[in-house]
């Protein structure tokens, strides 16, 4: 705590100079840069987006360009039908309709998304992808806040979004498939970008607090702190806690956020801190067949010792200039720490991981038009990070004698490691014609990982006696250091073949570079993990307009990913995986008359895993990844009978999917559907009831198959009312 006190000090600090140089520029000649959007990062622009549905309406009465969105995205997008990619946002109508109680709630309204969620607050990632876990898992989706990434490069966290301040966000933007040359490693499957509240000094305080079964109960807050001056300091406070549907489960969980902007007339300057504290019961799998639909199963929590407590802090300073020539320049450092704390009651003697970053770095980028037709873009990012991992087994492990003899009490693992990392970028955009536009880019990334044991090299015991049976199951390397080099390059097009209508094409690569855990977290013989970068390779067409009611986007894409990292049967970390991901995703809405509206996000996709592995002597060649459903996707219809009141009704679909790669065991899928309405008073006031899981249905958030336990699953919720009142003053 004494690391986010510091952190918020120099927040503080680096808000009170910004104002002093604020006041200095005001003294002098008065001349100020026009205020540029603070938030964008390489290549954004200033667009903004509602529902398909609603923009449809907005078209038939008269709106005569597509939804603009404020989105990192090509380096001359004015609105949405500019870019060459696919992308979605959600906007704070949506965000504030849905009041998600885990964010998996909100993106189930994106194509291509399908979030598997956990327990309590935790997640499985997949975008444009199967459900992600495992080796070769973590780092494939980049997700960050305001345009900085939540984790540093090599150091992820599979949950990592609960780390973002999700609660009070104006907007997520999701960038769906690779986004190597906007931004870096990471970026492989897509960007999930949440965007905070904003520096307004218009916008209203506000108060909303909400409550539902378990004991969960949570409080959101959000005003201006500095009046008066012109500058203008905004924060917003989250507070929730769970009392848990499974038995000894639940979490608390605070996040705070702070933005700072100079008055008028000063530096185009934004300041931005966030910190946030998760303390969680977690519970486990409940095993067996089919038992997501036992009554007395779906409650149990067969793990009720496992927790994990994860604190989060990020600072960052973003200062736009525009020099004589029209140019912009954008230059955003910051610094994040992070700790967790988790019992990894997954593994056998459940050992305590203990992990630690403290990471510093840059986003820059400058942006110019050079010519009447030709755009450029060039920036460079860079980083430094320190981090830890220590593992320790607190009792002896249970089970077999092989178990407690290759599994002892003490120190595990005990590392850290240094990280520098650096990334040029260049982007280009020709224009030959109002309606056709070229798009072309290329990045370079450069990193390397120091890494130092500060325990005994090998596969012993703490003390350096050996195991029996062969040795200890968790391998520590020697001192060493590794590099990274990765290219990735894009190309793609936009064509208006008629108003409010166009046609995209995109060839982009992403890149994945091995993360630190992969490397030096090793297991049996295996003293050097070998292991090369993974790379994806995509195509994606697709179509996006609208006509009178009617809003619409369809893609079609088809990647191949190369040297994915995954862990044999002797437990070994290895590169030489492949896959295949071929799919099509459908964003729709058609406005029913002024009062009705309706939205379908839908996707169908095909992974199979492509090499030559072997599981228990049978070839994957051909099988389809597991936890990978071809369909999936929701649909809502809305209804305002007047200017105070909405009423949605939404369905979501969770097609039948494989819970093993040999394809053997699965799980059938399942429908919910859910309700939300809100109601305006008068004063300020709004009444807001959401129901969950409306038929009450029985359902499994995740199923899967371990050879060890078979099956085993995440048992859904029963139907949930929850209420939320809300006052702005």
């Amino acid at each position: 705590m004494r690391k986010i006190a510091t952190l918020l000090s120099l927040s503080l600090l680096l808000s009170a100079s910004v104002l002093a140089e604020e006041s200095v520029n005001a003294a002098g000649d008065g001349s100020g840069a026009p205020a540029l959007n603070s938030q964008q990062g390489p290549l954004s622009s200033q667009v903004t987006q509602t529902s398909l549905a609603s923009q449809a309406s907005q078209s038939s009465r008269g709106a005569d360009r597509l939804e603009a969105i404020v989105v990192t995205a090509s380096p001359q997008a004015k609105d949405r039908g500019e870019y060459s990619g696919s992308l979605s946002i959600l906007k704070d109508g949506d965000l504030a309709l849905i009041s998600h109680e885990h964010i998996q709630q909100s993106l189930a309204r994106i194509p291509g998304a399908n979030v598997s969620r956990g327990n309590g607050q935790e997640y499985l990632p997949a975008l444009r992808s199967p459900v992600l876990s495992g080796a070769g898992a973590c780092g494939s989706i980049l997700t960050m806040q305001d345009n900085i990434p939540l984790f540093p490069v090599g150091f992820c966290n599979i949950n990592e979004l609960f780390a973002a301040h999700s609660e009070q966000a104006q907007r997520l933007e999701v960038i769906r498939g690779p986004a190597g040359t906007l931004h870096g490693a990471g970026a492989m499957h897509g960007v999930i970008n949440v965007v905070g509240i904003s520096a307004d000094a218009d916008a209203p305080a506000q108060v909303r607090i909400g409550g539902g079964p378990e004991d969960r109960w949570k409080l959101n807050l959000r005003g201006n702190l500095l009046r008066g001056s012109g500058a203008t300091l905004a924060s917003a406070l989250s507070l929730a806690q769970d009392g848990g549907y499974r038995a000894q489960s639940g979490f608390d969980q605070q996040k705070f956020s702070l933005v700072f902007r100079p008055a008028a007339g000063g530096p185009d300057a934004e300041t931005r801190f966030s910190v946030t504290n998760l303390e969680q019961e977690t519970a486990g799998y409940v095993v067996g067949e089919d038992a997501w639909r036992d009554p007395s199963l779906r409650r149990s929590n067969p793990n009720p010792e496992a927790y994990r407590d994860v604190r989060t802090a990020r600072l960052s300073h973003s200062l736009t200039h525009i020099t004589q020539g029209g140019h912009t320049v954008t230059v955003t450092p910051y610094a994040r720490w992070g700790e967790m704390a988790l019992l990894q009651h997954f593994l056998p003697g459940q050992p305590l991981e203990e992990t630690e970053h403290v990471s510093v770095g840059f986003r820059s980028h400058g942006y110019g038009n050079v010519g009447a037709s030709l755009a450029v873009s060039a920036g460079l990012d860079g980083e430094l990070t320190h981090a830890s991992l220590r593992q320790f087994q607190v009792e002896e492990a249970t089970g077999s004698a092989f178990l407690q003899e290759t599994l002892p009490q003490g120190l595990q693992y005990d590392y850290e490691v240094r990280s520098v990392l650096l990334s040029p970028f260049l982007l280009m955009a020709y224009s030959p014609s109002a309606q056709l536009s070229l798009e072309a880019g290329l990045r370079l990334q450069a990193q390397r990982y120091e890494y130092d044991n500060r325990m005994l090299a090998g596969r012993t015991r703490e003390d350096g006696s050996p195991c029996g049976f062969g040795g200890c199951r968790y391998s520590r390397p020697a001192d060493r250091a590794d590099d990274f080099e990765n290219w990735s390059p894009s190309v793609g097009l936009f064509y208006d073949w008629a108003p409010q209508h166009q046609v995209f094409a995109n060839l982009a690569h992403g890149f994945r570079a091995p993360q630190a855990t992969e490397l030096y977290r090793l297991q049996r013989e295996q003293n050097v993990a070998d292991l090369d970068s993974e790379a994806l390779r995509s195509l994606e067409v697709g179509l996006r307009g609208r006509q009178g009611p009617l809003g619409y986007e369809l893609v079609t894409y088809a990647m191949e990913k190369r040297n994915v990292i995954f862990r044999d049967t002797d437990f070994f970390n290895r590169s030489g995986g492949a896959t295949s991901h071929r799919g099509a995703e459908l964003a729709l809405g058609y406005a029913l008359g002024r009062r009705w509206s309706l939205d379908l996000a839908a996707s169908y996709a095909e992974h199979r895993y492509r090499d030559k592995r072997l599981l228990d002597g049978i070839p994957l060649d051909g099988n389809l990844v597991d936890s990978a459903p071809r369909a999936f996707g929701s649909a809502r219809l809305n209804w305002q009978p007047d200017e105070r009141s909405q009423l949605e009704l939404e369905w979501l679909h969770q097609g039948r999917y494989y819970t093993d790669p040999l394809n053997l065991h699965s799980y059938p899928g399942h429908d919910l559907l859910n309700v939300r309405a809100r109601r305006s008073f008068d004063e300020g006031w709004a009444l807001a009831l959401r129901v969950l899981n409306l038929l009450d249905e029985r359902y499994a958030e995740r199923a899967d198959f371990s050879s060890f336990s078979g099956d085993r699953y995440f048992p859904g919720e029963p139907r949930a009312i929850y209420a939320e009142l809300e006052l702005d003053f």
